[in-house]
């Protein structure tokens, strides 16, 4: 995962110095992007139900015996 403080940005500013935009490395913008995805896919499935590590392998058990 990348860290924030790695990432060094570069700044396009108005005439007043104000930040407008923002330029990134490309690697370090696809492993942010791919950051927010992974995010946006654990907040869909933070209501779904669950089970214990243990269930799942008694399940897959009974499944493949």
């Amino acid at each position: 995962m990348q860290r924030i403080k790695k990432i060094k940005p570069k700044y396009i500013t108005d005439e007043k110095g104000k930040r407008k935009s923002v330029i990134l490395p490309y690697d370090d913008y696809r492993e942010l992007m791919e950051n927010i995805e992974d995010l946006a896919k654990v907040a869909e499935r933070r209501e779904e139900y669950t089970i214990s590590h243990e269930e799942l392998v008694n399940q897959l058990k009974n499944d493949y015996l």
